[in-house]
């Protein structure tokens, strides 16, 4: 079966490696254009463009792949039986879509409709969603509409990050897809909606529950707010991992590691952390305040209801650091603040 291979970041490469590795021909991969990253800003592939490349693939990288007719045609010319497709990041036309007769088939990280869009592992996590999974979905003009093939659920853990949870998540989207792949093969071409009925696709509409969509991110959306919730506090900090971030001192410390020291998470939370419970008295104290500075565990500070334990963080201009470490670059103390005097 010939392949061709559309997505971007490092959640997309099991798929590819698993494809490439279990014999299909990759004709091509589309990835993004290279961007500006990490701390020296500087241009740099994708991590699917750096695999493809390291594999010897032909890759395109469409800045706009709906206005680009040329490399439209270019894809059409390899004459792919199916396109795959692993967080891309750009809807594709009908003039890309109707090119492989096998169809153009999504890897989608949510049990849709829940989390259409961007950033569904992020939102899953945000929303304090108690399962999530993976759904391989035939692709359609809409924004993640089209009809089901197959869907793999997972519990999300009281203490897992969205780094955490997306290696998980990448991992079952190349499985499914690899056990997908054979069952589109045997459907073969044809009319469309005949194609679908074989394959017993399912409709979201016939999926329980209403669409859902992940919005695009900002800033604003990573800044912590002591006023909250210790719950809400630590869902943001799992679900924006490793970029949830409050103040201390007029600088910007990254929270990256967190437990809600609530009596009825107790199964939930870590072993080490249990003791801690039953301390403070829920929402007696001015939120942003460290109530305890634990020399194995980190801070605590105070939010709207339970304290918070802060694990991990990351202090501008220092590197990230755990317990003593993270107390001692902090050179924090019992009654100061977080989240005060300084300027987003």
């Amino acid at each position: 079966m010939r392949v061709l291979f559309w997505g971007t970041p490092s959640y997309a490469v099991p798929t590819l490696d698993a494809l490439n590795d279990s014999g299909y021909e990759i004709v091509g991969v589309v990835s993004q254009p290279d961007r500006r990253r990490g701390r020296g800003n500087q241009q740099m592939a994708s991590p699917v463009k750096q695999r493809a490349m390291d594999q010897g693939l032909r890759v395109f990288t469409p800045e706009r792949i709906r206005d680009e007719g040329d490399i439209q045609a270019e894809l059409k010319s390899l004459k792919a039986d199916i396109s795959v497709v692993v967080a891309f990041g750009q809807l594709l036309p009908s003039t890309v879509l109707n090119q492989p007769p096998l169809g153009c088939w999504n890897g989608h990280a949510s049990l849709l409709p829940r989390w259409r869009g961007a950033g569904p592992i992020q939102w899953s996590l945000l929303s304090g969603d108690s399962v999530t999974g993976v759904g391989i979905m035939a692709m359609e003009e809409g924004l993640d509409t089209g009809p089901v093939l197959v869907q793999e659920r997972v519990a999300i853990g009281l203490l897992e990050n969205a780094n955490q949870l997306s290696n998980r998540l990448s991992s079952i989207t190349a499985k499914l897809f690899l056990e997908s792949m054979p069952r589109i093969a045997a459907a073969g071409p044809g009319v469309e909606s005949e194609r679908w009925k074989q394959l017993e696709v399912i409709k979201q509409e016939e999926i329980e529950g209403d669409p859902t969509y992940a919005r695009m991110l900002s800033k604003k959306d990573h800044i912590l707010d002591w006023n909250q919730s210790a719950m809400d506090l630590h869902r943001r900090v799992m679900g924006l991992y490793p970029n949830a971030f409050s103040s201390w001192n007029n600088k910007r410390l990254k929270v990256q590691a967190t437990e809600p020291l609530d009596e009825e998470l107790k199964s939930k939370l870590s072993e080490e952390v249990r003791p801690l419970l039953g301390r403070w008295q829920d929402g007696e104290h001015e939120p942003g305040k460290i109530l305890a500075c634990e020399s194995d565990l980190g801070l605590v500070v105070s939010t709207k209801t339970c304290p918070l334990l802060i694990r991990q963080g990351q202090l501008e201009g220092k590197s990230k650091a755990l317990g003593e470490v993270l107390i001692q670059q902090l050179q924090a103390t019992v009654g100061q603040g977080l989240g005060v005097g300084f300027n987003i």
